[in-house]
C-alpha cells in the first residue's frame, strides 16, 4: 500500500500550529495503476479491496517505517493496485454485450460528438440524485482517479442516474460515480471485422472518493486494424456525468478498539502544545484503495506497538492514542486517506485545519472523522 509518511514540524509554540502538509511529499505518491474501467471491457471488475489486507499492510508499512522525527523520507511500496482486474476475454469478430442504449443518426463518430444531440440532451436533463451532489455535466470523458471500485452496464436504454445511485448505495465504499455513455463496437475489431457499426453502452462507474470533472480524462481509444477506407474503430464517451455523495450522508465504519467515529468535523485536527508537549506523531498518506480509516486504526496500533518494544531505558514511549482521517485534496483532485496521529484525544473544537495554499497549489480537507483508543495507553513499557 503506497503512502507518504509526513512529520511534524512545530517548533517550540504553546498555541495551536497547523499540521500542514509537506508538498514536497505529496507529489512522490506513486499513482495506482488501475483509475477506472478498460472502455474493451466486458464484464464489470470485481471489487478486489479488501480492507483487512490494506490494514495489514499498513500495519507492516508502519513497522518498517514508523513515524518518528528520524524518518522523513517519501515510502512507496510499488505502484500495484490491489483493485487491478482482468479485462474479459475476447475472441475477433464475436458479437459484443448489450449496446442497447440510443445510437445517434447513423452512428458516425461526428454525431456521437455533437454537443446538441440526443445523448448530450440526456446527460444535461438528468435528475441529480437525492443524497448527491452533481460534479460535473456533459463532458466527452470518464472519470479516470484514484479510489476505482467497479462499473456496471445500465441494462435499459435510460440514462438512469437513480440506477446508478442505487449501485452506488449498495457497495461498500463507494463516495461518487460516473454515468456515461459508449461509443462501442458491435463486434471485435479484427482483420476480418474492421471498423465494424457501433452500439452504445451506457456505463457506471464507482468510485471510493468524490468525483471531479479535472479526472474526466479518458477520451476512448481506437480499437482494431483499418479499413478499406483507412479507418479505425474509435470509442468514444460522451454525456459524461459526476456526482458525489452529500457530506451529512458519510458515515464511516467503528474501528475495533477504538470510540468513535466523531460527527463530521469542519476541518482537521488542529493540535496545540499539551503544556509544552507536542501531542502530534505524523501522518501517513494511503491512495491504493478508498477512503478507509480501518488503515489509520491499523497504522495508528502499529506505531504503539513499534514505539514500545523500541522504548528507551525509562520504558516510556509516545504511543498513539487518537487519530484523525479525512480525505486530502490538491487542487480539488482526492489524494488519498490521510491519517494524523496524537498522543491524546483532541475535541471537535480544534478541527480547524480547512488546508492551505502551498505555491499554486490548494489543498482541502473534506470527509473529517477522529476516533480515540478505548483503553487509552499510558506510554509506559
Amino acid at each position: 500500500m503506497p503512502s507518504v509518511l509526513l512529520i511534524a514540524a512545530l517548533a517550540g509554540l504553546a498555541v495551536a500550529a497547523p499540521q500542514n502538509i509537506n508538498a514536497a511529499a505529496v507529489s512522490g505518491l506513486v499513482t495506482p495503476t488501475l483509475l477506472g474501467p478498460d472502455v474493451a471491457e466486458l464484464t464489470p471488475t470485481p471489487i478486489a479491496y479488501n480492507p483487512t489486507s490494506a490494514a495489514r499492510a499498513a500495519a507492516a508499512e508502519v513497522t518498517a517505517n514508523p513515524v518518528t522525527p528520524k524518518k522523513r523520507s517519501v515510502v512507496n511500496l510499488g505502484a500495484a493496485s490491489p483493485l487491478n482486474g482482468a479485462i474479459g476475454k475476447r475472441d475477433a469478430c464475436d458479437p459484443q454485450p448489450n449496446g442497447i442504449g440510443p445510437v445517434p443518426g447513423k452512428g458516425a463518430v461526428a454525431e456521437y460528438l455533437d454537443p446538441y444531440n440526443a445523448l448530450s440532451q440526456a446527460a444535461q436533463d438528468a435528475a441529480t440524485p437525492k443524497g448527491y451532489t452533481k460534479a460535473f455535466t456533459n463532458l466527452q470523458g470518464s472519470t479516470q482517479q484514484i479510489g476505482y471500485l467497479t462499473f456496471k452496464t445500465i441494462t435499459s436504454d435510460v440514462y438512469d442516474t437513480q440506477a446508478c445511485a442505487d449501485f452506488c448505495d449498495n457497495v461498500n465504499y463507494c463516495l461518487g460515480f460516473n454515468i456515461y455513455f459508449e461509443r462501442d463496437p458491435s463486434v471485435d475489431p479484427a482483420a476480418a471485422c474492421p471498423n465494424p457499426k457501433p452500439v452504445t453502452n451506457i456505463k457506471c462507474s464507482l468510485y471510493g472518493y468524490p468525483v471531479i470533472a479535472k479526472t474526466a480524462t479518458n477520451m476512448g481509444q481506437w480499437r482494431g486494424p483499418e479499413d478499406s477506407t483507412g479507418e479505425v474503430f474509435h470509442v468514444v464517451i460522451v454525456g459524461s456525468n459526476g456526482y458525489s455523495k452529500l457530506a451529512p450522508t458519510l458515515s464511516p465504519t467503528k474501528q475495533n478498539n477504538f470510540t468513535g467515529p466523531s460527527t463530521l468535523l469542519p476541518g482537521a485536527i488542529n493540535a496545540p502544545y499539551d503544556n509544552g508537549v507536542d501531542t502530534y506523531l505524523g501522518m501517513k498518506l494511503y491512495n491504493n484503495g478508498p477512503y478507509d480509516p480501518f488503515v489509520c486504526a491499523s497504522a495508528c496500533q502499529a506505531q504503539t506497538a513499534y514505539d514500545r518494544a523500541t522504548a528507551g531505558p525509562d520504558g516510556s514511549y509516545k504511543p498513539c492514542n487518537f487519530f484523525n482521517s479525512y480525505i486530502l485534496s490538491k487542487n480539488g483532485v482526492p489524494q488519498g486517506t490521510y491519517c494524523s496521529f496524537y498522543t491524546r484525544s483532541w475535541d471537535e473544537g480544534y478541527a480547524v485545519n480547512t488546508g492551505y495554499t502551498f505555491g499554486s497549489d490548494v489543498y482541502t480537507v473534506e470527509a473529517s472523522f477522529t476516533y480515540g483508543l478505548t483503553n487509552v495507553d499510558d506510554g509506559q513499557a
